[in-house]
């Protein structure tokens, strides 16, 4: 075999894996380890808990926010609801303030994680629950996450996430919809590489303050797991968003966050392997390492495929299926059958990927956001 060759099987081997083979892999073991989630307890006396919203111009949306705690199933005693405006432009502050918040302050503009950050200090709560402003929990999900912390083990625990509006050209939901089932098997084995903006919870002694330009979906879990906790999924805890309505949204909102994304990795050491247990740095290789490289892996699949045609069948097949593939997405705009519309969201992700890293490569990570719907 030549050169040229073994580094195409590799590199196809390395897409398939992390993308079908990893999933089935932590199934097996599931099924082997036999069980499933740890019991859940309900710590007594219930901890006061803060739930925290960081909104930038959210005047259109934080009063109904504030509004969806009122049903919480969680004496409201004990919870806080915090609004921190993040150098809101608009009636934000004024919106939270009326609606019944209980802590409402401004902080100037410096994004969202350093609006967290000021907020947790703000906080009073044992336990720190966050949300997005166009995320709405139902009335059970805190006191569903809060279950979870009554392990003295778990240190944050991230919810389910249902999108609506999957009619339209994106895709979203069906990748969202994999993405839990994987995390939901991560639970079981050694924790959850990334979490979730719109509904998540972490004990204050296991929360850290992170960077301006860092990603808390992506960089707290890990964090937590290097200091000896773990962190997990609850899939019974539910909050709903909005999905983006169209797949250019979409694109831009995957290119944002893998931009930080790749600063994680790069920078903050998310692939150093020290302080995770070896079960944790498996699930970092296999799901958020080889993840975030698959842009290059599928560029170098074509370079090589190309390079190969002729030294047998199997590489005209091959070629074919990926040019299938960017055909597909192609003719989606055209015609709107779902297969066609699948291939040209995961073509758009992909992209979205190598796009994000020549950003993060140029310029870092923007510290500051704007509002969209959609946005986690």
């Amino acid at each position: 075999m030549t050169l040229v060759a073994l580094v195409f099987w590799i590199s196809l081997g390395l897409l398939v894996y992390t993308h079908l083979g990893y999933p089935l892999l932590l199934w097996a073991i599931a099924r082997l380890r036999g069980g499933g989630e740890p019991p859940q307890g309900s710590p007594e006396p219930l901890p006061d808990v803060s739930l925290i919203v960081a909104a930038h111009d959210e005047e259109a949306s934080i009063l109904r926010w504030v509004g969806s705690t009122l049903p919480f199933e969680y004496p409201r005693e004990r919870l806080e609801v915090v609004v921190v405006s993040d150098g809101s432009t608009d009636r934000t502050v004024e919106w939270a303030v009326k609606a019944g918040a209980d802590v409402v302050f401004e902080v100037p503009r410096g994004g969202k994680v350093a609006a967290l950050n000021a907020a947790v200090e703000r906080a009073r709560g044992e336990v720190l629950a966050f949300a997005d402003a166009n995320s709405i929990w139902q009335p059970d999900a805190l006191r569903r996450l809060v279950a979870r912390l009554a392990d003295p083990r778990t240190g944050y625990v991230c919810g389910q996430l249902r999108l609506e509006g999957e009619d339209g050209e994106n895709q979203e939901g069906l990748y969202w919809r994999y993405e839990m089932a994987v995390r939901a098997l991560e639970s079981r084995l050694a924790g959850v590489t990334a979490g979730n903006g719109a509904i998540n919870a972490v004990r204050r002694d296991a929360y850290v303050v992170l960077a301006p330009d860092r990603g808390q979906d992506i960089s707290l879990p890990f964090e937590v797991t290097k200091r000896g906790w773990r962190a997990v999924f609850e899939p019974r805890a539910v909050a709903t968003e909005q999905m983006a309505g169209t797949l250019g949204a979409e694109f831009a909102r995957k290119r944002r966050m893998l931009t930080g994304a790749w600063a994680t990795i790069l920078r903050h050491g998310m692939l150093s392997p020290r302080g995770y247990p070896p079960a944790y740095a498996f699930e970092i290789y296999s799901h958020r390492g080889l993840r975030y490289v698959s842009p290059i892996l599928h560029l170098i699949v074509l370079a090589t495929n190309l390079a190969l045609l002729g030294e047998g069948p199997v590489y005209a097949v091959t070629l074919a299926v990926q040019l299938a593939v960017l055909g597909a997405a192609a003719l989606a705009p055209l015609i709107p059958l779902r297969p066609l519309q699948v291939a040209r969201y995961y073509v758009a992700v992909t992209a979205a990927g190598a796009v994000a890293l020549w950003d993060y490569l140029r310029r870092g990570v923007p510290r500051t956001w704007e509002k969209a719907e959609g946005t986690r």
